[in-house]
């Protein structure tokens, strides 16, 4: 589905890639951990398409086409869906407004006609229901005065809405508490298949006990520099990352 070769890049002229190879399949869920300054944020948003990123080096190909040219709204069409890390607030549009204008437009990109009324309520209802959220949140304000809680929630409610083939989920984790955490997480759990994919990039492998990876991959100074099963997470918790510097610069 997804496979990265030899990637380099940077943002205003400060190399932050330098050699990122990655393969991500069907059905399979990969962790990206590391310290901070690492480049994860980085990788999410390369992948995405976000412009500030400079792609020097390498390849991005995302089911057998070579996207690296697309502009991020041309990715997310083709089914690469990034949960942000700080999502935006947008006053005045609710939450169920901006989910049927990102899905017609996805249907006008394919060439498709927009959703009947009919059938994108029953989708909203559905999609609410499997991950518990109140009809009243889909009236609010996109991320207007919500919690972190409610503003991961939302993120996932838009990857359900959008079955996007590629979800990359940049530190989802970041500012909620357990109770939050185990929504988000069995929101994501309901929504894999053997025929998406997920990229959770977290700091923490908390939320690794609720979203099990296949693969976790470990970034330090924008190369993955080690590789494992979901061991790996609880050995990163234990002893932390010094030991991975020490094995890089040995």
């Amino acid at each position: 589905m997804l496979k990265i070769e030899n990637l380099h890049a940077r943002v205003e002229d400060k190399a932050i890639l330098r050699g990122i190879n990655l393969e991500v399949k069907p059905g399979e869920v990969h962790a990206i951990m590391g310290p901070n300054g690492s480049g994860k944020s980085t990788l999410s948003s390369v992948i995405a398409g976000k412009e500030e990123y400079e792609v020097t080096d390498g390849e991005i190909i995302f089911e057998n086409e070579d996207i690296a040219e697309l502009a991020a709204e041309e990715r997310a069409h083709k089914g690469i869906f990034l949960s942000f890390q700080y999502p935006v607030e947008i006053p005045g549009v609710s939450v169920t407004n901006f989910m049927k204008t990102a899905i017609n437009e996805t249907r006008k990109a394919k060439g498709l006609d927009e959703m009947p009324a009919k059938d994108m309520l029953k989708l909203i209802r559905e999609k609410s229901e499997l991950l518990e959220i109140d009809r009243k949140f889909l009236s609010r304000s996109l991320n207007e005065g919500f919690s972190g809680g409610e503003k991961k929630r939302n993120e996932i409610f838009q990857m359900a809405m959008l079955e996007p083939k590629l979800a990359i989920l940049d530190e989802t984790d970041s500012g909620l508490d357990i109770d939050a955490l185990r929504i988000v997480a069995n929101g994501v759990n309901k929504l894999k298949s053997k025929d998406n994919a997920v990229i959770v990039i977290t700091h923490y492998q908390r939320l690794l006990d609720y979203i099990v990876p296949d693969f976790v991959h470990v970034l330090y100074n924008g190369r993955i520099v080690k590789s494992g099963g979901k061991e790996l997470a609880h050995e990163l918790e234990e002893k932390g990352y010094d030991w991975i510097k020490e094995e890089v610069n040995a």
